[in-house]
């Protein structure tokens, strides 16, 4: 790829809340590995086909951006980039074994067992808020009422914080998301914030341990990890250091109050523009699990996509990206490569096998992603149990995106019943 050909303005402009640009299936057919320039003018790599998306996060080689990359900056000031409060940079190992260290110390914590343990009270939460949206009256924004609340009051529940700080946490997590939303200096107070908050929240929990999430991880840090130093010298099986359980803690509040809430909201709205899709729904509940999964790969609004820095010299589609490279997975345009998934512009919900790559791939995966199937599933379920009649209470036309955040989503999702 020649770097001095014109780039493409990204993010990619939109139709419509849930269609998806245009330009994805250009890129796919003319230019997968596509120059493009972010709002900050500088300029990255776009991947859009499945096989070269796939095949980079895959890649044990290559990371998320740190401070120490000369990575693109996502917004001019420099918003959006590495994390960071003063001089604590708020990432965690971003590859190798230290990386892997704190994938098992957490990811034994997600497992699908555990989260179908979880599953009864998710189930009686959703319950509980559905029909708090109906004694409220309808029309109502069922982002604002279901979405949002029932993934805040799992991952507060899981980490024994308060869930009636969610407004706060709220804002902090848009903070830490931000592109062009808010300003540095915006973005510097509420890391500052939160990073005070969530560092008081672990002072307590070492002082009077509950059961969660917060609590076991520190227990496991006192009992294998005491003496070490902030985690890069640790073995295998050694606990989290302090800022390991900081920057943890901090990442799965946000995950929680961001990506699955929006996620909620935009698979409701999918599975209600076209009736028939909720009618088939409600004809086979038994489809609840392939039409999560389909509504995830269907999803045109995930946000930014999964940036990588190239450390390395290396070929991707028969084209060499040199080191230094800031590259942009789109994981959307991913799942629309009609080399992988038939009738990829159909949302089929009963497509299985369905490989999308909306949780990433390889060794960087979500962690999370069991927890947010699980509470995706919970949620279809119960809206088609308790309000078969439900419907979109707009055009679908009407429908607006979240804009300037890494994550996407839609602003509200008015629905009547």
């Amino acid at each position: 790829m020649s770097q001095s050909e014109e780039a493409v303005r990204y993010p990619l402009p939109y139709e419509g809340a849930l269609e998806a640009p245009a330009e994805w299936e250009r890129l796919r057919q003319q230019c997968p590995v596509a120059a493009i320039e972010l709002p900050s003018g500088d300029r990255a790599t776009l991947l859009t086909r499945h096989a070269h998306v796939k095949g980079l996060l895959s890649d044990p080689r290559f990371a998320r951006p740190t401070a120490q990359d000369d990575s693109a900056r996502l917004a001019p000031e420099g918003a959006g980039g590495v994390a960071a409060t003063g001089s604590t940079e708020l990432t965690l190992a971003a590859k190798g074994e230290p990386h892997q260290r704190w994938r098992r110390q957490v990811g034994k914590w997600f497992t699908a067992k555990r989260m179908t343990a979880l599953r009864p009270r998710m189930t009686a939460t959703a319950e509980r808020l559905i029909d708090e949206m109906v004694e409220g009256g309808g029309p109502a924004d069922l982002k604002a009422r279901l979405g949002f609340l029932l993934p805040v009051y799992v991952i507060c529940d899981m980490l024994g914080v308060p869930a009636d700080d969610r407004d706060r946490l709220s804002h902090w997590s848009d903070a830490f998301l931000s592109v062009t939303r808010f300003s540095k200096e915006e973005i510097d107070r509420a890391q500052a914030e939160f990073v005070e908050y969530m560092s008081g929240h672990i002072a307590a929990k070492r002082e009077e341990p509950a059961d969660d999430l917060l609590s076991m991880l520190i227990k496991d840090a006192e009992g294998e990890g005491e003496g070490e130093g902030e985690g890069e010298g640790q073995g295998q099986g050694q606990g989290l250091s302090d800022k390991e359980l900081l920057v943890t803690a901090m990442g799965l509040l946000v995950a929680g109050h961001e990506t699955t809430a929006n996620m909620i909201g935009k698979m409701i709205a999918m599975l209600l523009a076209d009736r028939s899709r909720w009618e088939q729904l409600l004809a086979d509940p038994s489809l609840v699990r392939t039409a999560v999964e389909e509504a995830l790969r269907f999803d045109t609004n995930l946000g930014f996509g999964l940036r990588r820095y190239i450390s390395e010299d290396t070929e991707i589609g028969g084209e060499t990206v040199p080191r230094g490279t800031t590259v942009i997975c789109s994981m959307p345009a991913a799942n629309r490569d009609e080399e992988v998934f038939a009738d990829a512009e159909d949302m089929n919900l009963s497509r299985s096998p369905n490989p999308h790559l909306i949780f990433g791939a390889g060794p960087h995966s979500c962690l999370g992603q069991a927890l947010a199937r699980t509470e995706l599933q919970v949620v279809l379920e119960a809206l088609l149990r308790k309000l078969p009649t439900l419907e979109l209470a707009v055009p679908t036309e009407d429908l607006e995106r979240v804009e300037g955040l890494l994550v996407g989503g839609l602003r509200e999702v008015p629905v009547r019943w």
